[in-house]
């Protein structure tokens, strides 16, 4: 692993809208910006903003490989669905908080609410999958690509955002949709 960003890829941000976690493209955002506490799923207690003590200087994980014998299964199930490369690439421009700490605060607070955002493109995305009903087809579309679009915002427009509302209506729109795969699959054969 590099012991620190790679300065070609912070340097120069790229579209991508994708919702696959690119950890080399990140600064270790999701081992930092959330708290968690002791469990199954986390060894140890860890406040918000706090960096993990196993985050190396480089961003990576000294023990990535023994994750669960280590007590942190919650690692390996957590996934950001390529938010932390979104706001280390894009919303911060290739920056990150250890080199400049006057982000840091916004970076990680920025990031939570990306992760959401990721999540929530995550699903519009799976449910256009289930060819659904054409009027919600139409509709889950729209509510992706407004999303998306929020998503390219700045730290200050992503933290003005009513997140809430917009889980509100996926869920909505997915309810909407497991009714018509539901309604598809009861039909008789033609």
């Amino acid at each position: 692993m590099p012991d620190q960003l790679d300065a070609t890829n912070a340097s120069a941000p790229q579209p991508d809208c994708s919702l696959t976690p690119d950890c080399e493209r990140c600064c270790g955002l999701c081992c930092v910006a959330p708290a968690f506490s002791v469990s199954t799923d986390f060894a140890i207690e860890k406040g918000p903003g706090v960096p993990c003590p196993n985050l190396t200087n480089g961003f990576r994980c000294a023990i990535h490989d023994s994750l669960e014998a280590e007590g942190f299964s919650g690692c390996v199930a957590y996934d950001c669905y390529g938010a932390g490369q979104r706001v280390t690439q894009l919303t911060f421009k290739g920056q990150d908080w250890r080199r400049t700490p006057a982000i840091a605060a916004s970076m990680f607070a920025t990031f939570m609410v990306m992760r959401q955002l990721h999540e929530l493109l995550m699903y519009l995305t799976e449910a256009l999958k289930l060819g659904p009903a054409e009027a919600v087809c139409a509709e889950l579309q729209l509510e992706l690509d407004q999303i998306d679009r929020l998503t390219q915002g700045n730290a200050d427009a992503l933290m003005e955002l009513d997140v809430a509302a917009r889980k509100r209506t996926v869920e909505a729109l997915l309810l909407r949709v497991g009714q018509a795969v539901r309604d598809e699959a009861s039909r008789p054969p033609p």
